[in-house]
């Protein structure tokens, strides 16, 4: 099943700013929460649904490949590839747009009395991970069959040592004395309305609902060091320059067990030494003698997958497109597919014998080589645009 548009699932029109876009989250997420819908399971996935609409449209450097590309351009944000959905993990939910709900707000829908989300007081843990963006050239050949690339990517990784907690052992994590473990600190004030509670996040531990009494030696109580890690890219087929895809929780790691940043992928395309990219297409220039264009010859070209015959007819012209069905790039997560466009340039001879020139002379004055163009031959103009349709 196709997926829904990001603007229609929140309401939304593209031009909508990032305040407007954070509104219309807010009401469809309120509307799908699974606190207001127990046991429905197309509430839970309408609620996903808007969440990852909302991730997108929320970060401008993904809203723009949105804007650019569609869903080729940005599926699977957050899932770590193209061919991602709205699968979304809840906890994940929750953890990266929570506060947007309003502790306030949804402890007056539920009497959660500061839950985060109506979620049963889960609370934040650490700071969350920085983004890294790398750039992956590709071949044409891998562009076109898609590819697993291994990347090393320079970052920071969960320390060994505590396993990302900062602490130098269980010991010494206590829970916090200003929140009690909540992450949350109540205040109740009197007003000419009643009683108005109010939720924050404790300044003490930050949200953590702990603090560290001493910090592992290794981290300095970070719970990250730089490293380096390996990192596995399924490319599918079809990609296209400036295309970008995010890898969920492969960016930097977060501070003292806060989740991992994402890892940005930026596409570019190696330039190949014979083809030209056009879109789904590929354009190649064949350069045919004046002799091989007069008697007509069989050549082999190149492709993006090997090399293909093809049958130049006697007495072709230059700026004769030839097409190749099918021998382009496919689109991404899609089964279209574009075609070879050959283009035929006759090569004059630029250095000649005495021989040849009284050859060609004589032959100069023959009315077989003046031009005479086909009424029905495309024109150049009509040639340009059907290279590039």
């Amino acid at each position: 099943m196709s997926k829904r548009d990001f603007y229609e699932i929140l309401g939304v029109g593209k031009t909508a700013s990032p305040d407007e876009i954070k509104k219309a989250y807010r009401k469809v997420a309120m509307q799908y929460h699974p606190d207001r819908n127990p046991g429905d399971k197309a509430a839970e996935e309408k609620f996903k649904e808007a969440a990852e609409a909302y991730e997108v449209l929320s970060d401008a450097d993904k809203k723009a490949q949105y804007d650019r590309y569609g869903h080729a351009g940005v599926s699977g944000n957050g899932r770590g590839g193209f061919g991602g959905g709205a699968g979304m993990n809840m906890d994940d939910i929750f953890s990266q747009f929570g506060d947007i709900f309003g502790d306030d707000l949804f402890g007056s829908f539920f009497g959660g009395g500061g839950q985060r989300g109506g979620r049963g007081g889960q609370r934040s843990r650490g700071v969350r991970g920085s983004n890294l963006r790398v750039k992956l050239k590709l071949t044409y050949e891998e562009i076109a069959k898609g590819v697993t690339k291994n990347i090393k990517v320079k970052k920071h990784v969960v320390c060994s040592t505590c396993s990302g907690s900062g602490a130098k052992d269980k010991g010494s994590v206590q829970t916090c004395g200003t929140c009690g473990g909540s992450g949350q600190v109540r205040r109740v004030q009197n007003t000419f309305l009643g009683q108005m509670q109010t939720v924050t996040t404790c300044p003490t531990c930050n949200g953590e609902g702990s603090t560290i009494t001493a910090k592992c030696t290794n981290c300095k109580g970070e719970g990250r060091v730089y490293g380096e890690e390996t990192v596995s890219i399924d490319i599918p087929a079809g990609v296209q320059e400036g295309m970008q895809m995010n890898v969920s929780g492969k960016g930097n790691a977060g501070e003292r067990g806060g989740m991992a940043g994402d890892l940005i992928i930026l596409i570019e395309e190696e330039p190949h030494k014979e083809l030209h990219r056009e879109g789904l297409n590929v354009a190649y220039e064949l350069h045919l003698s004046f002799t091989d264009a007069v008697f007509g010859t069989q050549v082999e070209v190149p492709t993006i997958d090997g090399r293909a015959k093809i049958k130049v007819p006697a007495g072709t012209q230059s700026g004769k497109i030839f097409r190749l069905k099918g021998k382009g790039f496919p689109a991404v997560n899609s089964y279209e597919k574009g075609d070879q466009l050959i283009q035929v340039s006759i090569w004059t001879p630029q250095h000649l014998s005495s021989e040849e020139k009284a050859i060609l002379e004589k032959l100069s004055h023959s009315p077989n080589f003046k031009p005479h163009p086909d009424k029905n031959e495309k024109n150049f103009f009509d040639k340009i645009r059907e290279m590039f349709s």
